[in-house]
């Protein structure tokens, strides 16, 4: 009895030295695992994603974008769309690094506001190509997909979702592959486009800008009692596609 009681104390102290740790002490608290998604905004800021602070792109945005303007906070990145001596401000956040193809997706939510654009998408501007997720905030039931390669669009499609995309969190992606787009609506491909496919890397981009009123037809005018507008992002991410 007495070798037994001596063999599982030499145990104890054998596993206590080789743990580094005391059997009456709880063990230290181990941090969880990351998120899986690339960003995702509960973990805080990204450090490879950076917010602008410039005057804008010229015509047909109609505001500046302002760093303090992209906000983390609870979860989320918001960004927001304001009147500000005189004009109005939006806010970009964008990644350092440039992709390629592979999947892109989101868990946003755009804002509800009649002359407003909230987005995700891929860009470079030499060339100037581009893959697309728009909602126009004046009929937020659907969303608009598009793309620009070396320069060319007019690749619009409007895609009705069955719901009001600003009233909750949605997942939204696209595939892009050297001779296709395919767009994703909480997982479901809903369209694809095949002809003049871009093919330059390009940063990931989204943002929230309004129009010049001239431009009304397409998104509607500028309802300022709504303002501030705001789009909100939980997470993004890109899975890359080897060919």
């Amino acid at each position: 009895m007495r070798k037994n009681i001596l063999a599982i104390l030499l145990a104890t102290i054998l596993i206590v030295v080789l743990c580094g740790c005391d059997p009456n002490v709880d063990p230290p608290k181990v941090d969880p695992p990351q998120s899986d998604k690339m960003v995702h905004f509960k973990d805080g800021p990204a450090e490879d994603f950076w917010a602008r602070n410039d005057g804008g792109n010229g015509y047909p945005f109609n505001c500046s974008f302002q760093q303090e303007h992209a906000i983390i906070q609870g979860g989320v990145l918001t960004l927001l769309l304001d009147q500000s001596n005189g004009g109005f401000v939006g806010a970009e956040y964008r990644s350092r690094q440039y992709f390629s193809y592979g999947m892109y997706a989101v868990s946003m939510k755009p804002a509800k506001c009649s002359g407003v654009i909230s987005s995700f998408f891929t860009y470079t501007n030499n060339p100037w190509d581009e893959i697309d997720i728009e909602f126009l905030g004046n009929d937020t039931t659907k969303v608009q997909f598009n793309y620009f390669t070396n320069g060319v669009g007019e690749h619009e499609f409007v895609y009705d979702l069955g719901f009001d995309a600003s009233e909750d969190f949605h997942e939204y992606a696209f595939l892009w592959l050297p001779n296709s787009i395919t767009w994703y609506v909480d997982g479901v491909a809903v369209y694809s486009a095949t002809e003049n496919v871009p093919q330059a890397s390009a940063q990931i981009m989204m943002n929230i800008w309004n129009v010049h009123d001239d431009l009304a037809g397409w998104t509607g005018k500028l309802d300022q009692s709504q303002l501030p507008a705001e789009a909100q992002y939980q997470w993004i991410d890109f899975q890359p596609q080897q060919q």
